[in-house]
C-alpha cells in the first residue's frame, strides 16, 4: 500500500470538490423553496369595473372594502398584485368603452360592480373570469346558467330578488299613510329596471295607490318629471336600485325634500345622504366577499364551479331629521324594527 503522504494540490483539489458537492447539495435542496417564493411574489392583474364616478365616496367606501378583503386573503398592492380601475360614472358608452379596454389588458380576473357593467363586460369576452357584485337575477340576465352551477367565465353575489320591490311600497304607505300616488324611479335600459318596476306594480293595488314611472337616464329628466307628478297632492316616491338611482342620488334627494315627497330608497347611502328610509342589502358588504371570490380565482379555481352567493345582511335605516322636515310621525312599530335610526 502506497503510503505516500498525497501532495499539497491533491489535497487542495479534493477539498474543493467536497465544497462543490455540499453546496450544490444546499442549492439543490433550495431549489423548490425558492421557485414557490417566485411564484407566490408574481404580479397578479386584477381589472374592477365600477359604475360609480372616481370621487364617489359610496365608490370608494366599496373599493375599500373589496381591497381590505384582498388583503385577509394575502394580496397586497404593488408586492403581489396590481390593479387597474376604470370608473364609468353611471354612462353606458363609457361603461362598453371600459370593459373593453380592460379585457384587452388581459387581466387574470375582473371585478363587475353591478349589473350594469356585467353586460358589457361577458359582451367582451368569454375567457376572462369575471366576479360580480350587487348584481339582480344573474340568471334572468343571462349572465349564468345557474345560481348554483354557473357554468360560464362569471359568478359572484347578486343583491336582492325583484319582490322585495313590493316591500319598498308597504314601507312608503307605513311610513307616509296618506299617501296615494308614486312614481317608481327606475332605469328602463336595464333588466332589473323593469322587474324591479314589476313588482311594486303587482302589490299597488292592494294598497290603493296609482304608479307612475320615471326614468334616471339624466338629472335634467328627473327633475323635470318629478316637479310635474309633485304638483298633484299626496305623492310619494319609490328609487329602485340602479347604477344611474345612485350616480343621481343628490338630485334625487333635493328632489323630494323641495317638493315635501316621502321616499323609500334601495340601500343606506340615500338615506345618509338626507334621504327618508332605505330597506336592502348592505351595499359595502358584497365587495369584501367578491375579494374571497377574487382569490379563489388567482388560486386557479374557476368562476363556473363558485356558486352565485346571496345577500347576508338586509338593514332598514330611517333618518328621523328628515321625516320631521316632512311633518311624519315614523310609527313605533317602525322604528323598533330599524336597523339604524338617524337623529
Amino acid at each position: 500500500m502506497d503510503t505516500t503522504p498525497p501532495r499539497e494540490g491533491h489535497m487542495a483539489i479534493r477539498i474543493r470538490r467536497r465544497e462543490f458537492i455540499v453546496t450544490l447539495g444546499g442549492a439543490a435542496a433550495a431549489w423548490p423553496f425558492t421557485a414557490r417564493a417566485q411564484q407566490a411574489e408574481r404580479i397578479r392583474r386584477i381589472g374592477v369595473l365600477m359604475h360609480l364616478a372616481a370621487d364617489d365616496a359610496e365608490g370608494q367606501a366599496r373599493i375599500g372594502a373589496f381591497l381590505q378583503g384582498l388583503q385577509e386573503w394575502g394580496w397586497a398592492v404593488g408586492r403581489n398584485v396590481r390593479i387597474e380601475y376604470r370608473w364609468a360614472a353611471g354612462d353606458a358608452d363609457r361603461i362598453g368603452k371600459y370593459a373593453a379596454e380592460l379585457v384587452a389588458l388581459a387581466p387574470d380576473v375582473i371585478l363587475a360592480a353591478g349589473g350594469a357593467v356585467v353586460a358589457p363586460l361577458l359582451q367582451a369576452t368569454s375567457t376572462v373570469p369575471i366576479v360580480f357584485a350587487q348584481t339582480p337575477d344573474p340568471v334572468g340576465a343571462g349572465f349564468v346558467a345557474s345560481l348554483a352551477r354557473p357554468g360560464g367565465n362569471a359568478t359572484g353575489f347578486t343583491i336582492y330578488e325583484y319582490g322585495i320591490s313590493g316591500k319598498w311600497l308597504a314601507l312608503l304607505k307605513e311610513i307616509a299613510p296618506r299617501v296615494t300616488r308614486v312614481a317608481v324611479l327606475r332605469d328602463p335600459a336595464i333588466t332589473e329596471g323593469t322587474g324591479q318596476l314589476g313588482a311594486i306594480q303587482s302589490v299597488a293595488p292592494s294598497f290603493g295607490v296609482e304608479l307612475s314611472a320615471v326614468s334616471v337616464r339624466d338629472a335634467s329628466e328627473i327633475e323635470r318629471a318629478v316637479t310635474a307628478f309633485a304638483q298633484s297632492s299626496n305623492c310619494g316616491l319609490i328609487v329602485t336600485g340602479s347604477a344611474l338611482s345612485l350616480v343621481h342620488r343628490d338630485v334625487i334627494i333635493t328632489l323630494a325634500a323641495r317638493h315635501k315627497l316621502p321616499a323609500v330608497y334601495p340601500v343606506r347611502v340615500f338615506v345618509t345622504s338626507g334621504g327618508l328610509i332605505s330597506y336592502g342589502p348592505d351595499s359595502i358588504d358584497p365587495y369584501r366577499r367578491a375579494a374571497a371570490y377574487v382569490d379563489r380565482v388567482l388560486k386557479g379555481e374557476k368562476p363556473a364551479d363558485l356558486p352565485v352567493q346571496a345577500p347576508t345582511k338586509y338593514e332598514l335605516v330611517i333618518n328621523l331629521k328628515t321625516a320631521k322636515a316632512l311633518g311624519l310621525i315614523v310609527p313605533d312599530t317602525l322604528l323598533a324594527r330599524a336597523d339604524e335610526v338617524i337623529e
